[in-house]
């Protein structure tokens, strides 16, 4: 039986994790998949808060590039991850774990408000916790919510999966010579102005020395991994 490495981690995840080969919408499948992995995980006996995108359903910024009010997409967009985060509740607790969707933007009638308290007694209650609607506020990624929320419950480590396995020099999916970091620092990763999360994500992380663990959820068992402390994808961290 594996033994986890960590009491409290935030995953988190992409809408395009949610969305199948399309990269548009809710794949039924797709977020059966990615629940199991989570469920898996959760039996190690990590407790795991989530933060989910809404790429898959809608994105602020060519929105607002187009002409639309940039707050007003914003706040669209934290709308859409409302929807990803009852769709992946809903995968997660037909496996048999509890699960609670806190929203930054009230709605009682499908999920609770988030309150920093009652997380982490849901959390200490041995259930999964998806945070949605980003921070509640415009212009905030939900990388930076992910950055914000790991910070706020006391977790160890923010889990950034992506599409690769790690953070690269250049967009390895279209430069084949790119180059992989195994560990990088904040600084030098700002500098490079690596695509992992945005600027704000990564200065709140620095400052509280928060890890970043950036690798591929597709992989087989990379959750599960992470968790045991073995050192896969890239470590973004106060020393490179």
């Amino acid at each position: 039986m594996k033994t986890a490495s960590y009491q409290r981690v935030v995953l988190k995840l992409s809408g395009v994790a949610l969305a199948g080969e399309s990269g548009f919408g809710i794949s039924p499948s797709t977020v059966s998949s990615v629940a199991a992995r989570i469920v898996q995980a959760h039996k190690l006996g990590t407790q795991l808060a989530i933060v989910v995108g809404a790429g898959n359903l809608w994105r602020g910024e060519p929105a607002s590039e187009s002409g639309m009010d940039r707050a007003t997409a914003d706040y669209m967009g934290m709308l859409a991850t409302v929807m990803n985060a009852l769709a992946l509740q809903g995968a997660i607790e037909s496996l048999g774990v509890p699960t609670r969707v806190q929203s930054a933007i009230e709605m009682r009638e499908v999920a609770e408000p988030y309150i920093r308290r009652r997380a982490i007694a849901h959390l200490d209650s041995d259930r999964i916790v998806i945070f949605a609607a980003g921070t509640g506020n415009p212009f905030f990624t939900t990388d930076t919510a992910a950055a914000l929320r790991a910070t706020e419950i006391g977790a160890e480590a923010v889990l950034k999966a992506t599409q690769v396995d790690g953070a690269y020099d250049r967009d390895p999916r279209l430069h084949p010579d790119a180059v992989r970091f195994d560990t990088i620092s904040y600084i030098e990763a700002l500098n490079r102005s690596l695509k992992i999360m945005d600027a704000t994500a990564f200065s709140l992380c620095m400052e509280h020395k928060m890890p970043i663990m950036v690798f591929r959820l597709e992989d087989d068992q990379s959750l599960i991994r992470i968790l045991c402390g073995e050192r896969i994808g890239t470590l973004v961290g106060a020393e490179s």
